[in-house]
């Protein structure tokens, strides 16, 4: 969030609005709100408390209790009205909310003020905000959800959701796309509350956003919603996402579903946690991972996952399955037969340190973890060596984080 004073200095010099700030962004009446504080520090001059002459700028009562403070223009502009709801003296700005009333325009203040440290002017604000029509405080959800984090900025948001509870269900949709993710996310929960998504809407909302929270709520909602109807859909939608947990979450939902045997083919997933899944629904339905992972890294190739599966469900024994894979010439082989090993507690220092001049970075930076442990027994001239300026980057990052690892740093020159 910006700390600059401009807008609050373009206001102070008479332009409207509209033209000072941002008017649609919840960042920039934030910002606005602490820019008049500098503005106040730095060129106090500029402010309505200043005492210049009637006409050109707003004058303030002064010397009075906090509560018969009074404007003395009768009726100031927006900017001035702006100005003075930012005010660093509380009296200004509770005297400023008095005249705030029925000005579409300043409705954000008005909420940044029910958030205000100062007790009278919250109160003065919150009456007149629970005055505002449901339909005129929905436009401003984000700054609400942006203010909410403050130690009183809870009042707004409890209007805003008994606004989206009880209003149109044209008012949440709105929101659901919205650019903030903390709106977005507020305005889902208010949605799965008010039963307004579809159980196939949530699964496509899961597999299609970015956003980790978003996911797990839709995708767990689609879940426990699902009928009998729509439960094919919304199993395919989840299985085909690109994120890990939310393609989690439809193998887990194939136990539900009485689909047991369906998770064979996400046990070699690149993603663990769906390994996980598929091998406890496996499970459920009787059936026994570990055969089928031997199985699958006899042909890596076509399941290269197996070999990180393999480790984490497998038996000591079932390294020396893994450690001839090491040589294989796919790289996403090598890569999850590192893991496997790691999962197995099978690394050794001379069977992984080939790796680290690996053709793939990936698989470089996967031994190098997995011999982190073992660092010291590296010569600390061989690192040395490794990370010289001649080197492939690959290899100079891996010799310095096993340097590093190990305690030891090489000689300058």
């Amino acid at each position: 969030m910006t700390t600059d004073h401009e807008a609050a200095e373009r206001l102070a010099r008479g332009l409207p609005l509209r033209e000072a700030l941002d008017c649609s962004s919840a960042q920039s009446w934030a910002a606005l709100d602490l820019g008049v504080r500098v503005l106040a520090w730095e060129s106090p001059h500029l402010l309505p408390a200043h005492d210049r002459p009637a006409g050109r700028r707003l004058r303030w009562e002064w010397g009075a209790p906090l509560r018969s403070v009074r404007l003395r223009s009768p009726s100031p502009g927006e900017s001035e009205l702006a100005l003075a709801l930012c005010h660093p003296d509380g009296r200004i700005r509770e005297a400023a909310l008095g005249q705030a009333a029925g000005v579409p325009a300043l409705v954000p203040l008005v909420i940044v003020r029910c958030a205000d440290w100062a007790g009278p002017v919250r109160e003065r604000a919150r009456t007149l905000l629970a005055q505002v029509p449901p339909a005129a405080l929905a436009p401003w959800a984000e700054l609400v959800v942006l203010l909410s984090r403050r130690g009183q900025g809870g009042f707004a948001l409890d209007l805003l959701g008994q606004a989206l509870r009880e209003g149109p269900a044209e008012r949440v949709e709105t929101l659901l796309v919205s650019g903030d993710r903390a709106t977005r996310r507020f305005a889902h929960r208010i949605a799965l509350d008010r039963r307004l998504l579809t159980p196939v809407r949530l699964a496509r909302i899961a597999a299609g956003c970015d956003d980790a929270t978003l996911q797990d709520l839709c995708a767990d909602e689609a879940m426990a919603t699902m009928g009998g109807q729509d439960h094919n859909e919304v199993l395919v939608t989840l299985l085909t996402a690109r994120a890990p947990r939310v393609r989690a979450a439809g193998v887990t939902a194939l136990r539900r579903t009485g689909r047991h045997d369906e998770a064979r083919r996400f046990l070699a997933d690149r993603s663990g946690v769906v390994r996980a899944c598929a091998r406890y629904v496996l499970r459920q339905g009787g059936t026994d991972p570990l055969p089928l992972y031997r199985s699958m890294c006899a042909a890596p190739a076509e399941h290269p996952g197996a070999c990180a599966g393999l480790g984490e469900c497998g038996v000591q024994a079932d390294a020396a399955l893994l450690w001839p894979l090491l040589a294989h010439p796919l790289p996403a082989v090598r890569l999850h037969t590192v893991a496997g090993l790691r999962a197995l507690d099978a690394v050794t220092r001379e069977g992984l340190t080939p790796l680290l001049d690996d053709p793939s970075s990936a698989v470089v930076r996967a031994a190098t973890r997995a011999l982190l442990p073992d660092a010291a027994g590296f010569s600390r001239q061989w690192l040395c060596d490794r990370a010289a300026a001649d080197r492939p980057r690959p290899v100079r990052v891996a010799a310095q984080r096993l340097l590093r690892a190990a305690g030891h740093t090489c000689p300058s020159g």
